[in-house]
């Protein structure tokens, strides 16, 4: 919906005025056209170019908007994401807000670990029960649904605001008929599913408290902080998944948690020690980052 037009010479000038913005701020430049090509008719060629000054900009948000929302990315580090409301993930546009984890690239190869594995052991249960466990936007659960169309997906999440935003990006995709979602802590709410999941997946919460400040002031000022301690050692909630999970897990169940660089033998130790698992195995994500554990239940 257009809701307004700019001067091109008055854009070109604000224009050039925000890439110094960013740049005095150590934020990328591309940053600037990505909010743009949201709030503004300009696609990527036209911004790259910069050739403004002989045409009227469409707006789909009020100029006083797209200035403002700029200079709060800039001063208030806030996140592009969570400006425009929503963010690509994988082949999904997902709604985002501050009360959600804005979904990273690099979860989205928690799928691509599922697809491998499950071919590999036969987990391609038509009727089967996956989990994802702090579900947040339902990014997880989504990817889950589309992988095994036949499945029924449970996304949990302790946040009644989170689980909203993940109902309502199911129901976008048209998946709102084959994920569940529920309201509570881990396993908790799915007492009913004992001993009957296939699968469970997680991206928990795992930065050690002490680490919590260094993070990005992004991250850190305006993402939920539910989503991102971890506890003393950043492995509070992954324990629990350790510990908890064999109960609800069919035999031979898929495990599966996103974790922090340096946690991952730690949680491989945890697994083994556990005694209930198997296929215990380290996946690294695009940057060779041990990035992921994976095991099986023994059965």
């Amino acid at each position: 919906m257009i809701k307004g037009f700019v001067a091109g010479e008055e854009f070109a000038r604000w224009y050039a005025t925000a890439r110094q913005m960013a740049i005095a701020h150590g934020i990328e430049v591309g940053e600037l056209d990505w909010l743009l090509q949201g709030w503004t008719d300009l696609d990527r060629l036209t911004l790259r170019l910069q050739d403004f000054s002989r045409r009227q900009i469409s707006l789909r948000e009020p100029w006083d908007n797209v200035q403002q929302g700029w200079q709060k990315r800039v001063e208030e580090k806030y996140p592009v994401q969570y400006l425009l409301g929503h963010t690509q993930w994988r082949n999904f546009d997902l709604k985002v807000t501050s009360d959600v984890l804005i979904p990273r690239p690099e979860t989205e190869l928690i799928i691509d670990i599922v697809q491998n594995q499950s071919d590999q052991w036969g987990l391609r249960d038509p009727s089967g029960h996956w989990v994802d466990l702090g579900t947040g936007s339902g990014a997880l659960a989504l990817g889950l649904a589309s992988l095994f169309p036949h499945a029924l997906v449970h996304g949990v999440d302790c946040s009644a605001p989170a689980l909203a935003i993940a109902r309502e990006n199911a129901q976008r995709h048209q998946l709102g008929d084959r994920i569940q979602f529920h309201q509570g802590h881990w396993w908790e709410p799915l007492g009913h599913l004992r001993g009957q999941v296939q699968g469970m997946v997680s991206n928990p919460p795992y930065i050690p408290q002490a680490e919590l400040p260094q993070l990005q002031p992004e991250v850190i000022n305006h993402e939920p902080l539910l989503a991102l301690d971890g506890g003393a050692d950043g492995l509070q909630a992954v324990e629990q998944l350790i510990r908890r999970s064999p109960a609800y897990l069919k035999p031979g169940g898929f495990w599966l948690v996103e974790i922090m660089a340096g946690q991952a033998p730690i949680v491989a130790e945890l697994l083994r020690k556990n005694g209930t698992y198997q296929d215990i195995h380290i996946h690294r994500d695009l940057a060779g980052i041990e990035r992921f554990v994976s095991a099986r239940t023994l059965g």
